[in-house]
């Protein structure tokens, strides 16, 4: 019996706990919202429409003090309290902010004051082409040999592309000039 008892309270702490983080992952997934953006947007572009995506009132953005809390040292976007908005800031600069590593992210959250409450945000930022693919040397001699036999290959070093994604270095290929011909 005494067995049978501990067994059933074990099991009603579990469900217990389990409920309660369904109840908070809700809430905390209600309190959120996500943006998708392109990098180098310009200064002043519109991200999204916060107070609208997150049910809020503009007046209460206002009463409540709405402001950003990152942990990072630069914000890349600011929150228009007036409209709502949240727009760039700062020029974001994805390869600058996450290197090779996809996807891109920025987290923050919102906060308002009396009563407290926090907002999550996360803006996913997309990879747009505006880096070349660079050889470390900018010329490359082949001394090819003419008993080399013909469709023989030689192997060129690797281009680096700071992009990533579509956008990063898929593929080159050679073409003919008067210096080359294939």
């Amino acid at each position: 019996m005494d067995i049978y008892c501990r067994y059933n309270a074990r099991v009603k702490r579990t469900m217990e706990r389990k409920v309660g983080l369904l109840i908070f992952s809700t809430i905390v997934y209600l309190n959120s919202v996500s943006y998708t953006i392109p990098e180098e947007m310009a200064k002043g572009s519109v991200v999204g429409n916060v107070a609208q995506d997150l049910g809020l009132d503009v007046k209460r953005l206002k009463s409540g003090k709405a402001r950003i809390f990152t942990r990072d040292s630069i914000e890349y976007v600011e929150l228009n309290r007036e409209r709502g908005v949240l727009v760039i800031k700062d020029r974001i600069d994805r390869e600058a902010i996450c290197g090779q590593t996809t996807p891109c992210a920025l987290h923050f959250q919102i906060i308002l004051e009396n009563p407290m409450e926090f907002y999550s945000i996360s803006i996913e930022i997309t990879d747009v082409n505006d880096n070349a693919p660079v050889f470390e040397k900018s010329d490359v001699e082949f001394k090819i040999s003419e008993s080399a036999v013909s469709g023989a290959r030689f192997i060129l070093d690797r281009a680096i592309d700071l992009d990533v994604g579509t956008n990063g270095l898929q593929k080159y290929v050679l073409k003919a000039n008067r210096s080359f011909r294939p």
